[in-house]
């Protein structure tokens, strides 16, 4: 067990991100928890839904790794974040849709911004801290991010059946315009040396070979890790037949409204017990847990009860996974090339879940939705088999 020494970590910078990213979340997570519903009212399923979710990963995926690559390029953060904020602010836009196509385009819009300044704001955060405290750092930033996930979902389920579906997405212009004010004013920004004869192939080359293999397992889980909205979707058919399909559509955003309130709570002390012990142990318990719950719904749990069990655990699992994983790559990335090794990790997350949420959207419409869990499971669980095989070491 490592032992931990009492540091200073909770600096501006990791509170500001984390502010940045509790907003950021609660206009995400609005538009999130109403997707679905407002979905079938252009009659789009479950393949229309794991459409939309896989083509925006792949939108965002195209630019984590090259905006990581030209961030350490031109020396510069500030303007790559700013308008990474202000894209992802777009989701507002829902509100003027009218066909589920421009759902897909939209989000697809969107998620190019939030590809450009995640893996951007993942090193700024991992540089504000010590090395002995990126646990807590990353473990803060997800609470604050589930707090926002919490929140925004709380507002759509408060004003479902109150206003029209589509006016609820206007309020996410709120926390965007915040998101953007923070990213500007607040956050400060270390100079930074232009490296202008940088080349993306050969810094990928130079990454730790242990950080290749991290990778390597984190894209083979990716490709079952779909989206969560599809869990939102599976439990309002699950319990449309006994309660109707308005009451839910309403059980449906408080389950996920569960989902993240676990998060929240997961997020920090499993950062904390990350820097204690071996985050390498820990991330693989989050991942078998994603597989053991894609297990349990097949099932097909109608009861409320136990969709509440099945979405507690897909909320442990994220606030386990999401900062648990990034803390990990720091401590096996030297300091110089971790922006690109954060682009590269999250293009590789992108990538699998593109694929994860289309092939089980698919297998869902056209096979069944057992074949869509299963195959989620089966990829879940190979990538915590790699992941074991990753060798890893103190951070620097």
């Amino acid at each position: 067990m490592k032992q931990s020494t009492s540091v200073r970590w909770l600096t501006r910078n990791v509170v500001a991100i984390g502010v940045l990213s509790l907003f950021s979340d609660m206009g995400h997570e609005l538009t999130t928890a109403v997707l679905p519903l407002y979905l079938a009212t252009f009659a789009g399923g479950a393949a229309a839904l794991g459409a939309i979710e896989g083509v925006s990963d792949a939108a965002s995926s195209l630019l984590k790794l090259w905006m990581s690559y030209y961030s350490d390029r031109i020396g510069k953060r500030k303007p790559i974040l700013v308008i990474g904020y202000i894209l992802t602010a777009m989701m507002g836009t829902f509100a003027f849709v009218t066909a589920w196509w421009q759902l897909l385009a939209i989000r697809a819009i969107a998620w190019t911004g939030r590809g450009a300044r995640g893996p951007i704001r993942d090193a700024l955060l991992s540089e504000s801290v010590p090395p002995e405290a990126h646990g807590r750092a990353f473990g803060f930033e997800g609470a604050m991010d589930t707090v926002g996930a919490i929140v925004g979902p709380a507002i759509a389920l408060a004003l479902v059946d109150v206003i029209a579906l589509r006016h609820i997405f206007l309020i996410a212009f709120i926390p965007g315009a915040i998101t953007v004010a923070i990213a500007w004013f607040v956050i400060q920004y270390p100079p930074r040396v232009a490296r202008e004869h940088m080349r993306l192939l050969a810094s990928l080359h130079d990454l730790p070979p242990a950080f290749r293999r991290f990778t390597g397992a984190a894209a083979v889980f990716g490709l079952g890790n779909f989206a969560h909205t599809l869990l939102v979707l599976r439990a309002v058919s699950l319990l449309t037949p006994r309660y109707g399909p308005v009451v839910a559509g309403r059980y449906g955003i408080a389950l996920y409204i569960l989902h993240n309130l676990l998060y929240a709570a997961v997020s920090y002390p499993a950062g904390a017990l990350g820097d204690r012990v071996s985050k390498k142990t820990l991330l693989f318990a989050g991942y078998a847990m994603f597989g053991a719950m894609c297990l349990l719904f097949l099932t097909n749990p109608a009861s409320v009860p136990m969709l509440a069990l099945l979405f507690s655990l897909a909320g442990i699992y994220v606030g386990i996974v999401d900062g648990v994983q990034r803390a990990l790559a720091a401590d096996l990335l030297p300091i110089e090339c971790r922006t690109v090794g954060y682009g590269a990790l999250a293009t590789a997350n992108s990538i699998g879940d593109l694929l994860s949420s289309v092939v089980v959207g698919v297998l869902w419409s056209r096979v069944s939705v057992a074949a869509g869990f299963g195959y989620a499971a089966a990829l879940t669980f190979a990538g915590a088999f790699l992941l074991l095989l990753v060798p890893t070491r103190n951070p620097r």
